[in-house]
């Protein structure tokens, strides 16, 4: 099942994507609500429910592609956990060494935006940089998890591109400011559920198109910690809730590591992919003065 949350006339709904069509399921059944992170707090059978409304709605509430707008996937997550150099080849490149723990920071919500909305560079810097990273969305409430058993955890996958003003990153040792920037964090377009991938989305390639060219590809595999053992780990911190949001890093190739750098300019179109969940794809744009 592919969920996405979405703007239909203005108004909030969740969607299904189908064969058919984007199924506005808000629409086909007000009882579902209008949040992804309100439908995973209601525990596993709302989403059973879910699937079930949507394989008996024979084509009703089918909404056009140019007739509803999305939003980001969870727009107001309880935690947004991003994980830093999460790939040997990028960590090499952004000369770290190969952690030995995940190493972990935050996003805000204020810094989210949709797949087809306008990634932002701020006027106060011209080293907007992108990366291309897969992100799990937590489905259960847990804390202590068993890595054997993280993977229950999972209510689906979807794409992130952890824009960064670089110059603003490496000020001081904390990383949260030039990671925090308004319209710089796509997330969507997208809810994959796990069944539709292989366990723990391993092996799928991933890849960030700008303009066309390929700046980064790589594949799941390649990261250092899998999705279960950062859910694992994470969890001994913290609760993990239904709609926390964990995105898993990016591999090499990031315009800050390039020679010259390449830094996302006004009219460029990053591209997101990872295979078997989609395409976020967003236009850049210059803040207005």
């Amino acid at each position: 099942m592919r969920i996405a949350s979405i703007s239909v006339k203005g108004e909030p709904a969740l969607g299904v994507r189908t064969p058919g069509g984007m199924i506005n399921v808000t629409a086909l059944d007000p009882s579902l609500g209008s949040s992804l992170r309100a439908l995973l707090e209601r525990g596993p059978d709302a989403l059973k429910a879910l699937a079930a409304r949507v394989a008996e709605a024979s084509g009703q509430q089918v909404v056009a592609d140019t007739e509803f707008r999305y939003r980001p996937l969870v727009p107001e997550p309880g935690k947004f956990l991003c994980l830093g150099l999460n790939y040997v080849a990028h960590a090499s490149e952004a000369t770290y060494e190969t952690p030995k723990h995940p190493v972990v920071f935050t996003r805000l919500p204020s810094s989210l935006i949709a797949h087809g909305e306008p990634l932002v560079v701020p006027t106060c810097s011209e080293q907007l940089d992108y990366e291309a990273e897969l992100a799990v969305v937590v489905g259960r409430t847990g804390r202590n998890i068993p890595k054997e058993r993280a993977l229950e955890w999972v209510a689906g996958y979807t794409l992130f591109n952890d824009g960064s003003i670089r110059d603003y990153q490496k000020r001081t040792h904390q990383w949260t400011l030039g990671k925090n920037f308004d319209g710089t964090g796509p997330l969507g377009p997208e809810l994959v559920t796990p069944d539709e991938l292989p366990e723990g989305a391993r092996g799928l390639r991933i890849q960030m198109r700008v303009g066309g060219e390929v700046l980064q590809d790589a594949t799941t595999s390649d990261m250092i910690f899998d999705v279960a053992t950062v859910i694992a780990d994470l969890s001994v911190a913290m609760t993990l809730q239904p709609g926390d949001v964990i995105a898993m890093g990016t591999p090499s190739g990031v315009g800050a590591a390039r020679k010259p750098p390449r830094f996302l300019r006004d009219g460029d179109l990053c591209e997101v992919s990872v295979e078997g969940v989609g395409v976020l794809r967003n236009p850049v744009a210059r803040a207005a003065e």
